[in-house]
């Protein structure tokens, strides 16, 4: 059984001042990976811990459970001399500082990164905003669409399938915290990047931007700017393959490669149109793409989709089933992964979370936590 002592981030200490899920998903992901993860919050908790969704038959934050699970959590005022005296100590002690704290507000929380840096030189100190500290949209506000949006992935969506089938949808927001789960990603892996360099370099300051780890998503889109190609839902899709609805449900199949385009022949049972020789000439199948996609459907609409996908693994052809929440959590893949651990909230309810969205295979990670009670720090010192 893995233990705490040998976990990849065993001995990191972080501080934790979040606001948004950017920030706050930065510091689930060390706390995965064993860092000591404690959350600062004001009186009144974090905003995200009356966050919706809610789980059934209550109302606490799914979450708010999901990102904060393994963390410890701790009250504390900057704008109080005591708050202020209690952050420093937190600082003292801390390798990384996770910070979303708009930049109008900084100054009068002690905040300002010359300072923290002068007074702690070790100290990785990470910004997580939504347009980053620097720039002139550094003191914009931003909500989960308006990032999406920013970051170029809206202009795409709906695209393929989708667009064909809803022409009229206006431009989408993926659901729940696309953007900010990729700026969250981006500033965790900054904050490791910086933190191994202190031996090095000393402390850093470093600054996230949500909005650049949302482009960095479509960078392919991005590239082909640079020979002219504008992409836009209307036009953005694979020339063949993609999203198919079957007999029973939705699929996604990709044939990237001429060896996935063969087995994809014996998959539809090697028809005529499909064994025509011109279609060897991957430029060829490109260019026939819609008529090609149109036989395909035709097909997928007549079989089930575990058939369809089981006997396309088997050939080597890429392409999975559209599951449902259940099915994902249910999932003999999943399971035998452990991707989902338990996590006792703060009423003692035991829920299921997502682990992390990655293993070790020489160090596997904990399975399972608490979710902390408001300022259950301060409340054992005094017990």
């Amino acid at each position: 059984m893995p233990s705490v002592d040998n976990q990849p981030l065993a001995g990191c200490r972080v501080i934790e001042r979040s606001r948004s899920v950017a920030a706050a998903y930065a510091g689930k992901l060390l706390a995965a990976m064993g860092a000591r993860v404690v959350l600062l919050e004001p009186e009144e908790g974090s905003a995200l811990r009356r966050a919706p969704p809610w789980l059934e038959g209550s109302q606490e934050s799914a979450l708010f459970a999901y990102l904060s699970v393994g963390k410890r959590s701790s009250v504390c005022d900057l704008r109080t001399p005591q708050g202020q005296a209690d952050f420093v100590l937190e600082l003292g002690e801390a390798d990384i500082f996770i910070d979303d704290t708009p930049l109008d507000e900084r100054q009068a929380c002690g905040l300002e990164p010359e300072s923290l840096a002068r007074r702690f030189p070790e100290l990785v100190h990470v910004s997580v905003l939504p347009f980053g500290a620097s720039g002139p949209k550094a003191r914009w506000n931003a909500e989960e669409v308006n990032l999406l949006h920013a970051g170029g992935e809206g202009y795409l969506l709906p695209n393929g399938l989708s667009n064909e089938l809803f022409p009229d949808r206006p431009p989408l927001k993926i659901y729940g915290h696309f953007s900010e789960y990729q700026g969250g990603s981006s500033a965790a892996m900054c904050a490791l990047a910086a933190w191994w360099a202190v031996p090095a370099e000393g402390g850093q300051y470093v600054d996230v931007s949500v909005q650049d780890a949302v482009l960095a998503v479509g960078a392919f889109a991005l590239q082909r700017l640079g020979d002219g190609s504008l992409e836009h839902r209307t036009t953005r899709s694979f020339r063949y393959g993609g999203v198919f609805r079957t007999l029973d449900g939705y699929l996604e199949l990709l044939t990237l490669e001429d060896r996935q385009w063969l087995g994809l022949v014996e998959l539809l049972g090697r028809p005529a149109w499909a064994c025509e020789p011109a279609l060897a000439d991957p430029l060829e199948r490109s260019r026939r793409g819609d008529a090609i996609n149109q036989h395909i459907r035709d097909w997928m609409a007549r079989h089930p989709t575990e058939h369809i996908v089981a006997r396309a693994q088997q050939l080597g052809v890429p392409a999975a089933k559209y599951r449902t929440p259940e099915e994902v959590v249910r999932g003999e893949q999943e399971r035998a992964r452990g991707l989902f651990g338990p996590a006792t909230l703060a009423s003692g309810r035991e829920v299921e979370v997502l682990v992390a969205p990655f293993q070790f295979r020489c160090t596997p990670l904990l399975r399972g936590g608490a979710v902390p009670a408001l300022n259950e720090m301060s409340r054992e010192t005094t017990a």
